[in-house]
């Protein structure tokens, strides 16, 4: 009996210095679909009750509360700091240039916070978790695909201006910065191409698109004459523009659109200019299935970006700030 025993505190043992060993090496081993299962049975059917209404109100806000997801994650992982507010110990994401006028949609996140809540019967689900359970719903509701969205994610103390300042890559950027960019997270070409496709939803303002359309020769000239209708060359900044023909509807409009040299960012086009990823943004434009698969998987992937875990960080009373 006492050798079984000690054989099972040496197992223990183990366990803990293997899992010491791999910490953080793959932080899917910590998320899981089912982490609210016992917790919050009800927390997943309310997040998609609460988008599904929104985006039904205004399809628009599909693509926002996505790129909310995408754009927390690319500053310090994912960890619902786009959501922070300004206080006197550091400055908003929401500040920042490639968000601010621009990222939208927390008050849908504040409404998803406050029902999960009532849920729950408390804070149990993180405002980080929320962004990425409401980005998968957004790209449903609008007709796209579904994929299991690991949870478990704890909430930032803390947001950098700065950092989104430098890591969320700009419109403007080329197929080599892009890469740059996205490999910097942990993310490869293949993950490039299928999460610029999110670009399939939403609209973009004037100010992002404007030297794409005066500037740019790899641009049908026809959709660019149209486009300054839109967007003059002096002012009308904050005129939008779809960012594919069927801006409501996730589909594979944005490849298609881009084999024919009208994306309507720099950083679309990009993507089709004669450089690594033409292949497989051809690939997408006729093949549906390809795309929608490989974009659950690369959202499940951008998801696993640095998360607080375990007693890190916290779980946020309210998105706007800190406990």
């Amino acid at each position: 009996m006492a050798s079984n025993r000690h054989f099972s505190v040496l197992l223990h043992a183990l366990v803990l210095a293997i899992l010491a060993n791999t910490a953080f090496s793959s932080y899917d081993s910590y998320l899981s679909p089912n982490f609210y299962d016992y917790s919050c049975p009800n927390a997943l059917n309310t997040i998609r009750r609460v988008v599904k209404a929104a985006v039904k109100k205004e399809r628009r806000m599909g693509a926002s509360l996505l790129r909310l997801h995408f754009h927390d994650c690319f500053v310090n992982g994912c960890d619902g700091s786009v959501l922070l507010d300004p206080t006197p110990n550091f400055d908003s994401e929401k500040n920042a240039f490639p968000n601010i006028n621009s990222v939208r949609g927390f008050d849908v996140v504040d409404e998803i916070k406050l029902e999960v809540d009532k849920a729950c019967g408390g804070p149990v689900v993180s405002c980080a978790d929320i962004l990425a359970v409401a980005a998968r719903d957004s790209v449903v509701a609008l007709g796209g695909p579904s994929w299991k969205v690991m949870l478990g994610r704890r909430d930032s103390t803390t947001a950098s201006k700065d950092t989104a300042n430098t890591d969320i890559p700009p419109p403007f950027f080329d197929l080599p910065q892009l890469i740059a960019s996205f490999k910097s997270k942990g993310l490869n070409e293949k993950d490039l191409v299928v999460l610029s496709g999110g670009h399939t939803i939403g609209l973009s303002r004037c100010v992002s698109f404007k030297a794409h359309i005066y500037n740019d020769s790899d641009i049908d000239p026809i959709f660019a004459k149209q486009l300054k209708h839109i967007c003059p060359k002096n002012g009308g900044d904050s005129n939008l523009a779809p960012l594919d023909p069927t801006a409501a509807r996730f589909d594979t409009a944005y490849f298609t659109n881009l084999v024919k040299e009208k994306g309507l960012l720099h950083s679309d086009q990009a993507l089709f200019n004669g450089g690594s990823t033409d292949a497989l943004v051809k690939k997408y434009s006729y093949d549906a299935k390809s795309f929608y698969r490989d974009f659950g998987n690369s959202m499940i992937k951008m998801g696993n970006i640095k998360p607080l875990i375990g007693k890190q960080g916290q779980i946020r009373l309210n998105c706007r700030k800190v406990n």
